[in-house]
């Protein structure tokens, strides 16, 4: 089972350079589909500032507005059709992190390019259990046409080993707990405790028990919350699977996954991902909110129909007011995340300040398919290479890829290109 860096267990004649040694940077993308009503999301600044009025779908993350940078002036070129015809939701799911022009096919066929995450799992992911960890929220669908002659894989993934391999996304916390933290999950005694319903914890008692003699009081005290914190995370997904199930409405659409509570499922797979970040499990992540062309309903912020229709809101009052709500439920989500990241201590700051947490979509004004001046957050200082607090404005049509380049670049995996980048952007530090 991993656990966090314990200094008592390190050598004495290492502990100085220990001490010395930099936390790992972490990159996450958190997706969210159809875009936003910009007006309601975008601060209304004309260049580059400090001292800009957070809009009214931003408020949620307020209090973290010294630790995010909001980007405007990026554009997502490769999900506009050039030629291709309709598809604006599958090309943007396809192109968001490849920058490359998704194939227009339903078959077996598709094509879309490298995205940036796996370039960048693909230099570092030897280096902890798994290169990258994919989540989401509505259920995976490969095969079959969703969008204007598209197959449905572009919109239910973000992630491509290459230019044919979509990687799926996992929607079940029980799996991706088991993923991240079994030990040997095909072996038959951890077939047997399961079956059990064994605590992950109740397996490594003993092992507690001595690694507590090893220690000094304050790793003592840190191992605690942190067994603790991973015990509340695994009765939380077992209190979940054992709940009764809802008698829902036949019109209700709601993730494949469990729980049935979108906030309590959206809550559990970022604690998950923060957790993995965490013990180093890994340092890449994907997290979709929905699949582009979702047609979720958010009951709770009392929005009854269906995210893509109402996405094409015709100007209508009534359908922006629905738009609105859904995109301050996202960001009360993304609020939670960070202070999840934050929560966590790392030297003298915290799992924030070592990430690049990016929040948005290839989707900007959903009404007309807008793949320009997008919606993109950037959170965390990335081990000190970023310089949060402020909103930076691009030139108009800035390639969304020169952000991943960028990014990439200060993960320590540069790349000559991703996409249709065109080089690095200014203005971060």
């Amino acid at each position: 089972m991993a656990l966090p860096v314990l200094e008592s267990l390190v050598p004495s004649s290492l502990r100085a350079a220990t001490a010395a040694a930099k936390a790992p940077v972490r990159m996450a993308w958190v997706y969210i589909p159809q875009g936003a009503y910009m007006p309601y999301w975008m601060p209304q600044a004309e260049k580059t500032t400090a001292n800009y009025a957070m809009s009214e779908c931003l408020q949620p993350i307020a209090e973290h507005r010294n630790d995010l940078l909001v980007l405007g002036g990026l554009a997502c070129d490769k999900a506009r059709a050039n030629g291709d015809g309709g598809g604006d939701h599958a090309r943007a799911g396809g192109a968001f992190l490849t920058g490359a022009q998704p194939k227009k096919t339903a078959g077996l066929n598709i094509r879309a390019g490298v995205s940036a995450d796996q370039f960048a799992a693909a230099h570092v992911g030897q280096k902890t259990r798994f290169p990258s960890l994919e989540l989401a929220i509505e259920g995976y669908r490969g095969s079959g046409n969703c969008d204007s002659g598209y197959a449905c894989v572009y919109e239910h993934t973000l992630s491509w080993r290459d230019a044919t391999t979509p990687l799926p996304n996992e929607v079940n916390p029980k799996l991706v707990f088991d993923r991240l933290f079994a030990d040997k999950p095909n072996n038959p005694d951890t077939i047997a405790r399961n079956k059990l319903r064994a605590s992950v914890l109740d397996a490594v008692r003993a092992d507690v028990r001595d690694l507590n003699r090893k220690l000094g009081g304050n790793d003592r005290h840190k191992l605690d919350q942190y067994l603790t914190s991973v015990r509340e995370l695994e009765q939380q997904i077992m209190r979940a699977e054992t709940l009764s199930p809802l008698t829902l409405p036949d019109d209700v659409s709601r993730p494949a996954g469990v729980p049935a509570d979108l906030t309590e499922h959206i809550r559990l797979m970022t604690d998950l991902m923060v957790l993995a970040f965490q013990t180093d499990v890994t340092r890449i992540s994907t997290f979709m909110l929905g699949r582009e062309g979702s047609e979720q309903k958010y009951r709770m912020v009392g929005v009854t129909e269906g995210h893509h229709t109402i996405s094409h809101h015709q100007n209508k009052p009534e359908n922006l007011a629905r738009l609105k709500a859904i995109s301050i439920y996202q960001m009360q989500q993304f609020a939670y995340m960070l202070k999840k990241l934050k929560a966590v201590k790392e030297g003298d700051g915290t799992l924030l300040d070592n990430c690049m947490v990016v929040f948005g979509s290839a989707i900007a004004d959903p009404n007309r398919h807008a793949h320009e001046e997008l919606p993109i957050l950037l959170a965390g200082r990335g081990g000190g290479s970023i310089n949060p607090g402020r909103l930076v404005r691009y030139a108009e049509n800035t390639p969304l890829n020169n952000l991943w380049m960028s990014m990439l670049d200060r993960f320590g995996t540069p790349a000559e290109r991703i996409g249709d980048s065109t080089g690095l952007l200014g203005q971060l530090t």
